[in-house]
């Protein structure tokens, strides 16, 4: 479940003045508005990364948009990764105010939603993970084979249209505390205005052209958007239905090898799920995680401090000691 121990608030400390929660939390529900835009931002994007593969063959994709691409890529990932969910959601180091507010930002730019939202909806995964109440579980509906093709499919796109929002000021109250991480989350249509722009911005001027700036955003913008979101939500998905579970946890998450690279060490998540403080997931010889390389110079830099890098002994206490992968806790198949 998650404690105090699972998240750090090292924010800025505030009043008792709650006035500005409802304008962060934006109600209980999610309205029309919000739906339709869900949906655009999940089809165009994903149209674009169908479409990618025909142009990609037949004409071939420059030097200058499959940098944009890795680019923003992987700026907008680690952002996530690193910032959204290693620091702000379970505050595995501490961070000097300007890394804190730059990890802010470039989450944003991965377009994934507001902050403070996706920080309340990990925590609640957490604390009910695989079990009634997980927003995301793939479990939901059962143990059968429809159930699972159901719920993998609720896992990875489904559950965000639920017009249930996550309490905000029950998961998050830190994070709502911080005046500039409140406003960096209210602001998350500006950040996702210029995550898609800077792309063909550079491309066009790169090129002195209109087909620059154009394939500029469709590969820099649209297929890189589209890439990094099935990639996070396969984290939600595949790794909660399949993979190795050499380690102790309460849920069905497993270590899926070939997405380490594209989700930045994400993948290995059945150590997140028994150690979900930890900066290191990839932890096994071999594991790669670019999330914790770029953790260790933050530190070496002095940008971030007191991380929770995990020993040896951590992580042998938290080995199966039993079959690997056996079975989690019944009440995860558990229809919601």
């Amino acid at each position: 479940m998650t404690t105090s121990s699972d998240v750090i608030d090292d924010a800025p400390k505030a009043n008792n003045d709650t006035s500005f929660t409802s304008a962060t939390l934006g109600g209980e529900k999610k309205g029309s508005v919000e739906q339709i835009a869900l949906l655009v931002f999940i089809v165009v994007p994903f149209l674009a990364l169908v479409a990618a593969v025909p142009l990609a063959w037949g004409r071939g994709v420059s030097w200058l948009d499959l940098g944009l691409l890795v680019f923003f890529y992987f700026l907008g990932c680690h952002g996530v990764t690193i910032g959204f969910h290693r620091y702000f959601t379970h505050g595995a180091f501490k961070a000097k105010r300007p890394l804190r507010i730059a990890l802010a930002i470039a989450g944003s730019m991965a377009v994934e939603g507001p902050l403070v939202r996706w920080v309340a909806d990990h925590r609640k995964h957490h604390k009910f993970s695989d079990a009634e109440g997980d927003p995301h579980s793939p479990w939901r509906f059962g143990e059968t084979l429809p159930a699972l093709m159901k719920g993998l499919w609720w896992a990875h796109i489904a559950w965000m249209f639920d017009e249930e929002r996550t309490p905000q000021d029950k998961y998050a109250p830190d994070l709502i505390k911080d005046p500039a991480i409140r406003a960096i989350s209210r602001q998350f249509v500006y950040w996702t205005a210029l995550s898609l722009a800077l792309p063909p911005l550079i491309g066009g001027l790169a090129t002195m052209s209109w087909w620059g700036a154009f394939t500029g955003f469709f590969w820099g913008s649209l297929v890189r958007v589209a890439l990094l979101h099935h990639v996070t939500w396969s984290i939600n998905s595949i790794c909660h239905a399949v993979g190795k579970r050499p380690f102790k946890s309460r849920d069905r998450s497993g270590n899926v090898w070939w997405l380490a690279v594209l989700s930045c060490g994400e993948s290995w998540h059945n150590l997140h799920h028994a150690d979900p403080t930890s900066a290191r997931h990839g932890v096994e010889r071999g594991q790669l995680d670019s999330s914790a390389r770029f953790i260790r110079w933050f530190e070496a830099f002095g940008w971030a401090y007191d991380v929770r890098w995990p020993s040896r002994s951590r992580i042998d206490s938290r080995r199966n000691t039993g079959q690997e992968g056996s079975e989690p806790r019944k009440e995860s198949a558990k229809a919601a």
